[in-house]
C-alpha cells in the first residue's frame, strides 16, 4: 500500500515525547503532519502501567520531573496537570544498618575543587584514576561510580566529565516531583492536540528504510506500507537509528550517534497489601522517600507523600546490561530478595504481601533497546553533526540531541 504522495509536509517517525511535540508545533503552524509509530500506542519510553493493578498512575518508564523543565511544565500547565513535589527522607544501608540520609562522601569537597579546574574533557573513570587513584579515595571513587551508573545509566569508562559537572551543578535548579496524573496524561494531551491541528497517526508502523524521491522522502515500513512526505523527522531512540536504511548523506550524519552514550535501566514496581517497611515496628520510615543500599537491586523509592504501598526498585548502566537473559519473574524475585536483605525480613514474609508487580528491562524492549542517553567526550560534536542540515529532507530529533544538563530526560526530548 502506498499512502498518497506529497499530501504530507512532515513525516514524524516516533510518537514519543519528541515526536509529539514536533508534530504538534508543525501542525499548529499549518503544516500537514503524519506521525508513524512502531508500537501500538504513543509515548515511546513513557510507559503508563495499569491504574487498576497499582492503584495510581504508575510509571514503567520516566517518573520524575527534574529541575526547571520549562517545556514540560508549560505543557503540564496547558493540560491542567499538577506537579506532586518530591518529599520525605532518604535512607541508606551500606554498613549493615539502616541510617537516615547517606553519610558524607569522604573527600567530596576536594573532588569538586579539582573538578572545577578541568578544561579538556575525558571519561569520568579516567578523571578519577588521574586525580583520585590512592586507596584513601576508594570510598569517593565508589560513590561517584554508583552515581554515574545508577543515576545517569552511564558507563564511567565513556561518560563525559564535563557533562557530568554541568549536570551536578544544575541538579537543584527547580522543584523535583512527579506528574500527579502520570506522564501518560501528558502524552494523551499531546496526542489530542496533534489531532486537533489535523495531524494523523499510524501505529504498528515500524520503519525499515527511508529514501529520497521526487523532491521528498519515502518511508518503507516492515508491513509493506510506504509513506511519502516532503521531509522526515526521525525521533527514534539511538540504537534504532542504525537499523533504518538511509540515503548516504543522512546515514553519515546518523553514524555520529555512535559517539553518544545510551544506557540501560531495569525498573521493578512492587505493590504490597501494606507498607510493611513501616508496619513492622519501623515508624521512623513513615516518610521514607529514597533508599540506597548494596543489595542486588540497590535503589528503591516509595510514593511518599501519597500512601500507596508501592516500592520501586532500580538499577542501571553496566549492571543493567549484564542481565539481558533474566525473565520478568526472575527480576521480580531479585527485587523481593533485595528487599528481604535490606529490611532483614524473611523473603516469604515479603512475598505474602505482594499484590501486583512488574519488571521492565528497557534493554530488551525492541523499540527502545535501552533507557536514555548520556554524554561522552565526543557527544557535543556528534550532536552538532546530527543537527546540521545536509541538503537532504531527513532530520533527527529527540532527547539524545539535547546539549544541556538535563540530557536523558523527558524535558530533553
Amino acid at each position: 500500500m502506498i499512502a498518497p504522495p506529497h499530501l504530507t509536509n512532515f513525516l514524524i517517525v516516533g510518537a514519543g515525547a519528541a515526536g509529539l511535540i514536533a508534530a504538534r508545533e508543525l501542525a499548529r503552524a499549518g503544516r500537514r503532519v503524519t506521525i508513524i509509530e512502531a508500537r501500538n500506542r504513543g509515548g515511546g519510553r513513557i510507559y503508563p502501567l495499569s491504574i487498576q493493578e497499582f492503584g495510581y498512575p504508575a510509571e514503567g518508564g520516566p517518573e520524575f520531573v527534574h529541575g526547571a523543565a520549562p517545556v514540560t511544565r508549560a505543557v503540564m500547565h496547558e493540560a491542567s496537570l499538577s506537579l506532586q513535589p518530591r518529599a520525605g527522607t532518604r535512607w541508606s544501608k551500606r554498613t549493615g544498618k539502616l541510617l537516615p540520609d547517606e553519610a558524607p562522601v569522604p573527600h567530596a569537597a576536594q573532588f569538586y575543587e579539582v573538578l572545577a579546574t578541568v578544561s579538556a574533557d575525558l571519561p569520568i573513570a579516567e578523571f578519577l584514576e588521574t586525580h583520585f587513584a590512592g586507596p584513601e579515595y576508594g570510598a569517593l571513587r565508589r560513590a561517584i561510580t554508583r552515581t554515574v551508573e545508577g543515576y545517569d545509566a552511564a558507563d564511567p569508562a565513556r561518560a563525559s566529565t564535563l557533562a557530568l559537572r554541568d549536570e551536578w551543578m544544575a541538579r537543584d535548579d527547580g522543584q523535583h516531583g512527579r506528574i500527579a496524573e502520570g506522564h501518560g496524561a501528558l502524552i494523551q494531551y499531546l496526542e489530542t492536540e496533534c489531532r486537533r491541528y489535523g495531524a494523523s497517526f499510524h501505529f504498528g508502523a515500524a520503519v525499515m528504510s527511508i529514501e529520497e524521491v521526487r523532491q521528498g522522502i519515502a518511508a518503507h515500513c516492515r508491513d509493506g506500507t510506504i509513506f511519502e512526505a516532503d521531509a522526515a523527522i526521525l525521533t527514534v531512540p539511538l540504537p534504532l537509528l542504525s537499523e533504518i536504511a538511509l540515503p548516504p548523506v543522512a546515514r553519515e550524519r546518523a553514524a555520529a550517534a555512535a559517539d553518544i552514550g545510551f544506557g540501560n535501566v531495569v525498573k521493578i514496581l512492587l505493590r504490597f497489601a501494606t507498607k510493611f517497611w513501616v508496619d513492622d515496628g519501623r515508624g521512623e520510615l513513615a516518610d521514607l522517600s529514597f533508599l540506597v543500599s548494596d543489595a542486588a537491586v540497590p535503589t528503591w523509592w516509595t510514593q511518599h507523600p501519597t500512601n500507596h504501598p508501592v516500592l520501586t526498585g532500580w538499577f542501571a548502566g553496566p549492571k543493567a546490561d549484564r542481565v539481558p537473559s533474566l525473565t520478568e519473574a526472575e527480576l521480580i524475585d531479585m527485587g523481593l530478595s533485595s528487599l528481604a536483605e535490606i529490611f532483614e525480613l524473611p523473603p516469604d514474609r515479603i512475598g505474602r504481601e505482594l499484590v501486583a508487580c512488574r519488571a521492565i528491562n528497557w534493554g530488551n524492549d525492541p523499540f527502545a533497546r535501552g533507557a536514555y542517553s548520556y554524554a561522552t567526550p565526543k557527544t557535543r560534536t556528534a550532536q552538532s553533526a546530527m543537527r546540521q542540515p545536509d541538503g537532504t529532507a531527513i532530520f533527527f530529533a529527540g532527547e539524545a540531541l539535547y546539549a544541556g544538563p538535563d540530557m536523558g530526560t523527558v524535558e530533553a526530548a
